[in-house]
């Protein structure tokens, strides 16, 4: 990779996993984050907008402009998801009530903003419900040609759902929105496709408590030797008690435990495992590396109106419709890869972090 650094903007619903990946960003020397898009999805935008602005703070981030979204999505009733993320949005962990405060404008005007300082070199980001950016493509319909990377997690193409039987979170959420972004995308003439990730990609990018193991080992957070009762350090186990509180001695490590110790307990109740579903984090991978994943060019669409259907992204692979792709869609990654690099530079920020 070069040493060069690229303006990064970022649209999250943050969220466990969302949080995991602006702390990737945080970690990432190439990304320049010049702001962040809070939107109402995993919990409601006032929380949102809290976690992004308490991230920052225990990561010693300044200057990043953090923006309010919308706190309904365009047409239906919000949706959110405490049962995944916790009622917070940050599981176990408890974040610091933020000093910083947000911008004087909306996260739409926030990502027409970015865009116009950086044309032709903002790479975007949007791991949440796309309200915000839907928004944001009707008052500036030139913003397709504006960024020079766009990657959306979201969608499940030719996979189950994981909010219907059909529909991934995110798209359901906000089906219209989603909808809407994909048909700029189709008038727009951009010359750069949005990447996106759906959960037939995403769910391959598993977190167990052996691998967030081995990010508190590359952040030399010293597990403690004897617990306190109901405390414990990684790896964990779906035998600890719920909610056993982190021990670990790096403070940014501890956080991340503590919120992802909520989310394993999620997919454990669901059925899944002890585990989880990285899917925020890859997207941000992704969009500062494009060559982690491999795609496939198609029409996408979401259906709006089906009762058993709405929020379902449809791919038309096989040119039914006669349209030209609007899209990049995810169809493999590695996830060690992934996981490797993840590793790598959450683990030596939060290292330096606890150092500095």
């Amino acid at each position: 990779m070069s040493g060069a650094r690229h303006p990064v903007f970022v649209d999250v619903d943050t969220g466990v996993d969302d949080a995991m990946a602006l702390v990737y960003l945080f970690a990432s020397p190439e990304a320049d984050l010049v702001g962040i898009a809070s939107t109402a999805g995993n919990v409601g935008v006032h929380d949102v907008c809290r976690n992004n602005l308490a991230l920052l703070e225990l990561c010693g981030i300044t200057g990043v402009p953090v923006s309010r979204g919308s706190e309904t999505p365009l047409v239906a009733p919000l949706r959110t998801a405490e049962d995944t993320h916790g009622p917070e949005g940050m599981g176990y962990a408890r974040l610091r009530v933020p000093r910083t405060e947000l911008t004087g404008y909306d996260a739409a005007q926030a990502w027409v903003r970015a865009a116009h300082a950086h044309p032709g070199e903002l790479i975007g980001i949007a791991t949440g419900p796309l309200t915000n950016l839907a928004l944001a493509l009707r008052a500036e319909p030139a913003l397709p040609r504006l960024l020079k990377r766009l990657v959306i997690m979201g969608g499940a193409f030719d996979y189950r759902g994981n909010t219907t039987p059909v529909a991934e979170w995110n798209t359901h959420v906000d089906p219209e929105s989603a909808a809407e972004v994909f048909a700029a995308w189709t008038l727009s003439g951009a010359e750069h496709l949005p990447i996106v990730l759906g959960l037939n990609l995403t769910e391959h990018a598993v977190m167990t408590p052996e691998l967030l193991g081995r990010l508190a080992e590359a952040a030399g957070s010293t597990p403690a030797g004897s617990t306190p009762a109901g405390s414990s350090s990684t790896p964990m186990s779906a035998l600890d008690p719920r909610g056993t509180a982190s021990t670990a001695s790096n403070p940014l490590i501890r956080v991340l435990e503590d919120a992802m110790r909520f989310y394993f307990e999620f997919h454990h109740d669901q059925g899944e495992g002890y585990l989880a579903h990285l899917h925020d984090p890859l997207a941000a991978a992704v969009a500062l590396d494009t060559t982690l994943v491999r795609y496939r060019p198609a029409p996408v669409d979401v259906e709006l109106t089906g009762t058993l259907t709405r929020g379902m992204t449809i791919a038309d692979w096989s040119g039914h419709w006669g349209r030209q792709p609007n899209a990049l869609i995810g169809t493999e990654v590695d996830p060690a890869a992934f996981f490797d690099r993840f590793i790598a530079r959450v683990g030596r920020f939060a290292r330096q972090l606890d150092h500095s």
